[in-house]
């Protein structure tokens, strides 16, 4: 067996003799805001949103997906996704964190692509950055079953729909994956990323505090428990919320008053 220094290796190593992939980045954006609200008296309902942008370019042009591109070869991945939401959203200073690497031999009609994705939670009522005129926020919809996510996505002038099932992979554990199965709306496998975070966060604040991203600076414990709602889908009861949150919040002096309400004690997030 003939062996060789590192450097000679390099010497008459051809990068050209392997396949080549590119890497992109998407960034799922949710946020949670206040309902238009006629009866001044109820506590406003909540939207949860996804911040989608239109394409200029093939392909599927002028489809709506989720901010995203090409990583240059002088960044890293957290650079990228921060140069792209900028550039793609005017949105600057958000928090991020990895969602997924999607891999799908032909999820993109270009060439073999590889995305890692990143899930931002924010609360869009408080940013200081106007959004670009390609992008839009789009409350989300969710009607789940035992087989498959049904999402709408709709932001008063446009609806979109996909589906997406569920494929059990495991009996034991129940665990499963998911596959798009109905999709005319949404550039690439976006239907899917957007499912996968979904699905991230709403077990991700069962056990962090990550929820806190989307909330203001001051906040009423009933306005945070209809945040919790509407990413979990479902009502829970106030007794069992209170001692689900009594960690990780603080109450505060001020309160909240107004709007036909019953002044409410503001509460602030407990950091540790």
């Amino acid at each position: 067996m003939e062996y060789c220094s590192e450097e000679e290796f390099l010497k008459h190593y051809n990068p050209d003799a392997f396949e080549k992939l590119s890497m992109t980045t998407d960034i799922l954006i949710f946020s949670v805001s206040d309902k238009a609200q006629e009866n001044y008296r109820k506590l406003s309902e909540k939207h949860f949103s996804v911040l989608l942008v239109k394409r200029k370019d093939y392909p599927f042009k002028d489809k709506w997906c989720l901010p995203g591109g090409f990583i240059k070869m002088d960044e890293t991945l957290e650079e990228a996704a921060t140069r792209i939401l900028a550039n793609e959203t005017n949105l600057h200073d958000i928090y991020m964190e990895q969602l997924y690497t999607f891999s799908d031999v032909n999820r993109d009609p270009r060439m073999r692509i590889v995305s890692t994705s990143y899930m931002a939670l924010i609360d869009k009522n408080q940013l200081q950055d106007t959004l670009s005129e390609n992008a839009s926020w789009f409350h989300i919809i969710v009607l789940e079953d035992k087989k498959f996510f049904h999402i709408t996505l709709e932001n008063g002038a446009e609806e979109l729909h996909f589906e997406v099932a569920k494929k059990v992979v495991d009996e034991t554990t129940g665990r499963y994956e998911l596959e798009v199965i109905k999709n005319d709306s949404l550039a690439f496998d976006h239907p899917l990323v957007i499912t996968t975070g979904i699905e991230r966060l709403k077990n991700k604040i069962e056990y962090t505090d990550i929820v806190f991203h989307m909330m203001p600076k001051y906040f009423t414990l009933g306005e945070l428990q209809q945040v919790y709602e509407v990413i979990l889908g479902k009502k829970l009861l106030d007794p069992a919320f209170r001692r689900m949150i009594a960690s990780k919040v603080e109450k505060t002096n001020k309160t909240k008053s107004g709007g036909g309400h019953r002044p409410s004690a503001l509460f602030q997030y407990k950091k540790r």
